[in-house]
């Protein structure tokens, strides 16, 4: 659903994202406190809807900050939600408190991604899982993503790889069409075309299956000559105001056994 703002109107962009979200006309008028003839008439452009009626129908279909910018501009008004750069002097406290966070969870890895999963800060546990990771792939910015499942980044060391991959896809491949971004799926179909472990999808190769967790799918990955198990967890900001805070995401993971957190605090 990417588009310029001039290929489409506020109406059809709107009736993009209620199909998108699988939302009858009339649905939406009840949840909006509205007509099924009314969200007709501005679909069809035959209504021009107020600035507030465009922001209160974006919040019921769950359209991503970023994209109310765009069914504002269609609609004739200016963004109301900036997009400040991270390098920004109004982003000195957000930063500082992302970095404050990403140090106290140490020795335990966390880091902080954009939208695309490019990672915009890490601590010094991710760097730990790191070695042996091919140069092109650290060099910014440096993708989650392909870093993760890449053959040459970090997915000869996942024990549980089939696993680990088909939650990954399946997280991308939902963010895609949550967000309707071109950008996203571009990059699903290209991690989704590197090679995947043999067999099955859903078993590691160390005979490790979701019942020896069944709380949580975790991460088991060689490194520093042990096996690691993680579970991993994403925060995101509360009713972000700005673009870019919107789509940032904080991921952690936690030691899913003893044997990791005491392996991960002697290696710190």
């Amino acid at each position: 659903m990417t588009r310029t703002v001039d290929d489409v109107n506020v109406g059809s962009l709107l009736r993009g994202w209620r199909k998108l979200r699988g939302v009858t006309q009339l649905e939406l008028a009840l949840r909006a406190d509205s007509s099924a003839r009314h969200i007709s008439f501005i679909e069809t452009g035959r209504s021009t809807p107020s600035r507030s009626m465009v922001l209160h129908l974006a919040e019921q279909l769950a359209v991503p900050v970023r994209d109310r910018n765009a069914l504002l501009m269609a609609a004739g008004y200016a963004p109301s939600y900036p997009e400040t750069s991270l390098t920004a002097p109004a982003m000195t406290t957000l930063r500082a408190g992302l970095d404050q966070l990403l140090t106290t969870y140490e020795p335990f890895p966390a880091l902080v991604m954009d939208g695309m999963y490019d990672v915009v800060s890490a601590n010094k546990g991710v760097l730990m899982l790191l070695d042996g990771v091919a140069a092109h792939l650290l060099e910014p910015p440096l993708n989650a993503m392909r870093l993760t499942l890449h053959p040459r980044g970090l997915a000869p060391r996942i024990r549980n790889l089939g696993e680990w991959r088909a939650h990954l896809l399946e997280r991308m491949d939902r963010q895609a069409t949550l967000r309707s971004s071109d950008a996203l799926r571009g990059l699903y179909e290209e991690v989704a075309a590197y090679p995947a472990p043999p067999g099955s999808t859903r078993t590691g190769p160390d005979g490790q299956g979701p019942a020896a967790h069944p709380y949580a799918l975790p991460l088991r990955i060689e490194a520093g000559g042990r096996v690691l198990s993680f579970i991993s967890t994403a925060t995101t900001f509360n009713t972000p105001m700005d673009v870019t805070v919107s789509e940032l995401a904080v991921e952690t993971f936690l030691p899913a056994d003893p044997e990791t957190a005491a392996a991960l605090r002697s290696l710190g």
